[in-house]
């Protein structure tokens, strides 16, 4: 598999090596059996969060987020567009800020809802604020480009 990106599950942990001409096919674990890329937003806990900001070779986009914020739910149904529209080209995740805030500390998140760019186990770009999909994918295709 010369051709081939590291996707950690979000599931189970599993590090897996996904073909990148089967990106867009919707890659299962090969642990567990659940999707790694198939165009879903993945909820993150920290223990995924961390394996999958440092190990990733896929570009990976984390919403930061929190349950009471009025634009992070307003800006969820747009979220799920972007995600469907970067299918085999980036994942897209959810982090509660609520229930992780040492990782928020951590990232340096100083505002909700924001969304961080990793790549490689590095971490490419920063948005702030409540977006449209439209801006989402914008975002994402111009700082992988």
């Amino acid at each position: 598999m010369a051709d081939a990106v590291k996707l950690s599950c979000a599931t189970c942990g599993q590090m897996n090596r996904v073909a990148q001409d089967r990106l867009a096919a919707g890659p299962k674990c090969g642990a567990c059996g659940d999707p790694l890329a198939d165009g879903r937003v993945i909820e993150f806990d920290a223990r995924a969060h961390d394996k999958a900001t440092r190990s990733d070779d896929m570009a990976l986009l984390v919403d930061y987020w929190a349950p009471w914020c009025g634009p992070c739910r307003a800006m969820a149904p747009e979220f799920v567009k972007a995600a469907k529209a970067l299918q085999g080209r980036a994942r897209l995740a959810k982090l509660n800020t609520e229930d992780n805030p040492q990782i928020a500390q951590r990232t340096r998140i100083q505002g909700i809802p924001a969304l961080v760019l990793y790549r490689k186990g590095r971490e490419v770009a920063r948005l702030a604020g409540a977006r449209p999909a439209s801006d989402i994918v914008a975002f994402v295709q111009g700082n992988l480009s």
